[in-house]
């Protein structure tokens, strides 16, 4: 690599702070306007509009509202960029001049308040800015970047929708996946795992319910209560998820969801039940899912259900671990632009992700990493004793006070991830350093 081409990703990397003011702005209304997953009309032809804008060849209606702009640069690697479309039911306790106020219907007809308390909005901006930077120097790099806005993240059904619709058969198979999440992390620190090590768990999402029958609130004795049974259910389950934790595991079983009823003095017919299933790998989930069945199964049983319960696994994502060989290369390009000081590595969350699907065939290496959103002195003046302690009295994802800094995440995210992209389209920096350990941070 000649001196040219290593000063070439630093003189890109330069263009950042000259977008910062109009891509907030672009921020600000993703973020005032946020759509539920499959909903994401609007949120995608936001960013089409944009990205056509700077110069990619865009395609909408991918696997649903997915978004696919490709950037090409002559002959060179193919490298994919994911950025999430979807927000939460999430009533917004920001206090934000640009908060959301957006309400929006559920597929089952329930009107719910609905925020980007996870990040994505922040996501689509660094996707739009590595857009910009990249197609406005086009003279240091060379190859082909596809820009994907997936939609349906949260429900982590999106990917595999994109990729059901012939992601890879339209666009071609790319050398490289790459994506990135905010957290609740010092803004301007990249986090990656350690290598070979899980950054996100494998998971399944499970919609249960529990039919009963109904009757009069003061005559239970003639119905079959199924929200008694329900939270039976939910008492069991987790319960469960510590009986079946083996010796190294972490097992995370959460109900998010408990509909049922109308009134209180009406015994409804049914109740339904929305969880989830974290662990380290599919293995360990699968096993957890077929416990959880059967204690769903034995409480409808014991309470004489007339009829037996539906239990879906509605969703099923195996684990985020980034290739090694691939990680590497991006950690090296992340030590070159942010320091040492500002690269650490975290321990696996139990967050799950869809975005392995990307690379699940392992035809693709994929590798995420995480961007530090909180302001520094949000963050100096956060009680505890060290990071972990922090963590936990900050905010985070899915929060209804989860708030990044929104200039110094933009200025960080689209860094990494222009970074990131450049290490594969022959001008990535290749610095030289050490990651430091979560424990390090201030």
């Amino acid at each position: 690599m000649t001196s040219r081409q290593r000063s070439a990703p630093a003189s890109i990397l330069q263009g950042v702070e000259a977008l910062l003011r109009p891509l907030a702005v672009f921020r600000a209304d993703l973020h005032r306007n946020p759509e539920l997953s499959g909903q994401e009309r609007r949120t995608a032809e936001r960013l089409a509009r944009w990205l056509g804008h700077a110069g990619c060849e865009v395609f909408t209606g991918v696997g649903g509202h997915g978004v696919v702009a490709r950037l090409r640069n002559g002959e060179g690697p193919l490298v994919l960029l994911r950025a999430e479309l979807d927000a939460l039911p999430v009533r917004e306790e920001t206090g934000l001049s640009y908060a959301s106020t957006v309400t929006a219907a559920r597929p089952d007809g329930r009107v719910v308040p609905v925020a980007h308390a996870c990040g994505h909005d922040i996501h689509m901006t660094c996707l739009a800015g590595t857009a910009e930077l990249l197609a406005a120097n086009r003279a240091s790099w060379r190859g082909t970047v596809l820009l994907v806005g997936q939609p349906a993240e949260e429900t982590l059904t999106g990917a595999a929708a994109m990729l059901d619709d012939g992601l890879y058969q339209r666009f071609g198979v790319p050398d490289v996946a790459l994506a990135q999440h905010v957290a609740p992390l010092p803004a301007g620190v990249v986090a990656h795992a350690p290598p070979g090590e899980p950054l996100t768990a494998a998971g399944a999402e499970l919609r249960i319910v529990i039919r009963g029958r109904g009757g009069h609130g003061g005559m239970p004795h003639l119905a079959v209560d199924p929200v008694v049974v329900a939270a039976s259910v939910v008492l069991r389950l987790r319960a469960m998820a510590v009986q079946e934790r083996r010796p190294g595991e972490h097992v995370v079983v959460t109900v998010g969801a408990l509909h049922a009823g109308e009134r209180a003095n009406v015994i409804p017919d049914s109740a339904v039940l929305e969880a989830i299933v974290r662990a380290p790998s599919l293995a360990a989930v699968d096993r957890v899912v077929e416990v959880a069945r059967r204690v769903v199964e034995d409480e409808c049983l014991a309470a004489r259900c007339p009829d037996p319960p539906e239990f879906t696994v509605v969703t099923r994502v195996p684990a985020g671990i980034s290739d090694p060989v691939a990680a590497a290369r991006v950690r090296r390009a992340h030590l070159a632009v942010f320091g040492a000081g500002r690269v650490v590595e975290v321990p696996q969350g139990q967050a799950s992700e869809d975005f392995p699907l990307f690379g699940a065939d392992g035809r693709v290496p994929t590798v995420y990493w995480y961007v530090g959103s909180v302001p520094p002195a949000v963050w100096d003046r956060a009680p505890g004793a060290g990071p972990l302690e922090k963590l936990h009295s900050l905010p985070a994802a899915h929060s209804p006070k989860f708030s990044p800094d929104p200039v110094a995440t933009l200025r960080a995210g689209i860094t990494a991830l222009a970074a990131g992209a450049l290490a594969w389209l022959g001008t990535g920096p290749l610095g030289n350093g050490e990651i430091m350990s979560f424990g390090s941070l201030p």
